[in-house]
């Protein structure tokens, strides 16, 4: 089937047409999370814990069977039932050892045993929208070419354009309008040097340019005017990295630093539970001591965040930042 962009497929959803197989690929997590939450907003409210179904394929008894079985349950009070299957990629482009698939981890079979799979895009419930949200896929396999004939792909490749990269030039132009536009929807304006700086840092790097977006408009509320130094004091610049800065920001009241700590440590692969558990010992044992009056709202933001992020509430680095900047107020 030919490929789809974001916004025909909108329009399928305003519509309530939609296809019965998606494929959302792409390097752009905020735009996939979106497109696939789109989807889902077909079903009614009420009855989106009857028919709609979301799954990791990194998760624990998440195989090809059980999503097979899950996309032929029929809708219940619907006429439409959706399941989502988020990190696709662990199915349609699974990491090989040795020459031999990597099993899931607890999965009773191997990643790549996808006949099961491949039948059903070939002949899928028409009652059921089943939607893959992956990274990558592997595009010499079986089950990724019935996709390609059955299913309809929508492509989210960020400031790339296309999986192996596009015009450097073009990248830069889109991460600037990108920017301007996020900062005119907050009612503020910008100087064309952090414009500029920003998009410098991102380059082709989609989540680095939102992350530093997000972070910029947190550190600058109730700013009119953006400033070059601004982005300095929030996106530039690299440090050493120190396990336990983001809390020592945050005990000085820093939050530029505790952003920019943040961000250093998603950047190089920290977890975002582990850093939830750092900011959980900090309030227990640090803030109780200092400043108790400040507790309860911590306890109460750190509660939320946990909730958020178990329940895929956004994104994991969106919602930490916006925890530190709580914690960082006295």
């Amino acid at each position: 089937m030919p490929g789809a962009t974001p916004s025909a497929v909108r329009k399928q959803i305003a519509q309530r047409k939609l296809d019965p197989i998606y494929l959302i690929v792409g390097d752009d997590d905020a735009e996939m999370t979106r497109l696939a939450a789109d989807i889902s907003a077909v079903v009614e409210d009420e009855l989106r814990a009857f028919n709609v179904e979301r799954v990791y394929a990194s998760e624990k008894g998440v195989t090809p069977v059980s999503i097979v079985e899950a996309a032929r349950v029929l809708p219940m009070m619907s006429d439409r039932r959706v399941v989502i299957v988020l990190r696709a990629e662990r199915i349609l482009k699974p990491k090989r050892r040795g020459g031999e698939e990597e099993l899931l981890p607890g999965a009773e079979e191997p990643p790549a045993n996808t006949d099961i799979l491949d039948a059903y895009v070939k002949t899928p419930v028409p009652e059921t929208t089943l939607v893959f949200v992956a990274t990558d896929v592997d595009r010499t396999r079986r089950l990724y070419k019935t996709l390609l004939k059955q299913a309809t792909i929508v492509e989210c490749w960020g400031l790339k354009g296309a999986r192996d990269g596009g015009d450097l030039r073009q990248a830069a132009r889109q991460a600037e309008m990108l920017v301007r536009q996020a900062v005119a929807q907050t009612g503020q304006a910008i100087d064309p040097g952090a414009v500029r700086l920003i998009a410098a840092r991102a380059g082709t790097d989609i989540a680095r340019l939102r992350g530093d977006i997000d972070r910029l408009l947190l550190y600058s509320t109730g700013n009119s005017r953006i400033s070059l130094d601004d982005v300095h004091q929030v996106v530039s610049g690299e440090t050493a990295q120190d396990d336990w800065a983001v809390t020592t920001a945050i005990q000085r009241g820093d939050s530029a630093e505790a952003l920019k700590q943040i961000a250093l440590s998603m950047d190089s692969g920290g977890v975002p539970y582990k850093i939830l558990g750092q900011l959980g010992w900090f309030v227990r044992e640090k803030l109780s001591g200092t400043d108790p009056r400040r507790v309860p709202a911590a306890v109460e933001a750190l509660f939320r965040t946990d909730l958020d992020l178990k329940s895929s509430g956004g994104d994991p680095r969106v919602l930490l930042e916006r925890l530190v900047v709580e914690l960082c107020r006295r």
